[in-house]
């Protein structure tokens, strides 16, 4: 998704402070839904006989929405959608890494009509293989979000392809009670960041918390450490493929990540984010960076206590404002089964209704839509809100904004062995670098 600047100047300018999005791990646990997963491993599509045509009752979801918080809200919008349009949702979840890793060949076999999925060049991706439904005519009715929410949803053809739900930024999370106990405050450099981490180590705890075994959460420590030293221009462009690996600008990244593994929970590889988020919930660690959606581990009578600052910045001349902030939301297969259904379907989770329900079943979740109900916002989802609005530039996170092939077959693998030797940098990156020729030449 070679993704434009213009676009990330979008959303920065564009998005209201009010607005924001839902956890971009909202794996959304698998609601009744018809057989998730192929004995291949494979994708499994719903969209069956039953669906039928426009005249049918039925419209199938595809869902990579499996863990239960969010399971839970989307069951409550797809009741919304029900009791509104008289027809029925039937939803196939799949647990997230599975659903990412096998969404090609799920969308050139029989996939559901509709299905989850995220913006930007993850989103043009597919659009531009014709493996997705035009849905120009859904934005024709929805409203509520801003220019900067359409561009997002627009392919490389200058149509719709997409219908945001939510989006959340990534930050550095905390309770603030373990904090105000031991007197920390907030790091403004990187150099205070580790000093930070020193003291914590020192007091006990484990000074951030990290987990990698489903090999997305990494991307996240390496997205904001490049978008810290060289800038968000030089990110954008390493993960479309025109900077090189192997320059020294990467190196410089990964040598910085290297100096500061020491300070990151051990024996992240064999560790869910789940488990990463709840050793912060039960105060053994200090920091955690996550998104938004880390909300989901902990319990209703902590959120206050959860608090969050951007990470901090690395070079005064860049500074620390840009961050990523993933959108999530929903796309249509190129030849539903019932595609009027989808389309009914797709502009209610595109509705202020959809998005009111959401806000009040999740406070992990900022809603995309600019004309929700938001005061029920908690001060965490509000202050989560003004972040994203105050970012002078915005990234989809590093496997939304590259080639998905890419992010699952080089990135994945490269960085845990990062993670689990980190000295051989020069080696690691020469590698990554002959594979990404051999992948953006395809």
């Amino acid at each position: 998704m070679s993704r434009p600047r213009s676009h990330a100047e979008y959303l920065a300018r564009l998005v209201p402070p009010s607005v924001a999005g839902l956890h971009r791990r909202s794996l959304l646990a698998g609601a009744a839904g018809a057989g998730a997963l192929l004995g291949t491993g494979l994708l499994a599509g719903c969209g069956g006989s039953d669906s039928g045509g426009s005249g049918g009752k039925t419209v199938t979801l595809g869902s990579n929405q499996s863990d239960p918080k969010p399971k839970d809200v989307i069951a409550k919008v797809m009741d919304g959608f029900q009791t509104s349009s008289g027809l029925q949702v039937s939803i196939n979840t799949v647990d997230h890494n599975t659903f990412q890793e096998n969404i090609n060949n799920y969308l050139q076999g029989k996939p559901d009509d509709v299905f989850t999925w995220f913006a930007g060049y993850r989103m043009r991706f597919f659009a531009a293989r014709g493996l997705a439904g035009d849905l120009s005519d859904v934005w024709g009715k929805l409203s509520g979000y801003s220019d900067a929410f359409k561009k997002a949803s627009t392919g490389d053809d200058g149509k719709q392809y997409f219908v945001p739900a939510s989006y959340y930024p990534w930050a550095m999370f905390y309770r603030k009670s373990v904090w105000q106990q031991h007197g920390y405050q907030v790091p403004r450099t990187l150099d205070d960041l580790t000093n930070l981490a020193g003291q914590m180590k020192k007091d006990g705890l484990i000074p951030i918390a990290f987990a990698d075994k489903d090999g997305w959460p990494a991307m996240g420590t390496f997205d904001i450490l490049n978008l810290r030293i060289n800038g968000y221009q030089f990110h954008v462009d390493l993960m479309a493929g025109k900077e090189a690996w192997t320059s020294d600008r990467v190196k410089k990244v990964f040598d910085t990540w290297a100096g500061l593994l020491p300070l990151h929970q051990p024996d992240s590889l064999g560790r869910t984010w789940q488990e990463a988020a709840q050793s912060l919930q039960q105060k053994k660690s200090g920091m955690y960076l996550l998104g938004l959606f880390v909300g989901q581990q902990f319990n209703n009578d902590e959120q206050d206590d959860l608090d969050f600052f951007t990470f901090p910045e690395i070079d005064p001349a860049i500074g620390a404002k840009a961050l990523d902030a993933p959108i999530d939301g929903y796309m249509m297969a190129r030849r539903p089964k019932a595609e009027e259904n989808a389309k009914k379907l797709l502009e209610y989770l595109g509705s202020k209704a959809a998005a009111d329900i959401t806000v009040k079943n999740d406070p992990s979740t900022l809603v995309a839509n600019g004309q929700a109900d938001t005061g029920g916002y908690t001060a965490l989802q509000k202050k989560a809100a003004e972040l994203v609005g105050s970012a002078t530039e915005i990234a989809q996170f590093l496997d939304r904004d590259t080639r998905p092939d890419f992010a699952s077959t080089v990135i994945i693998p490269a960085f845990q062995q990062f993670i689990k030797d980190p000295k051989d940098i020069s080696g690691l990156l020469t590698s990554i670098e002959n594979q990404k020729k051999s992948i953006f030449t395809d």
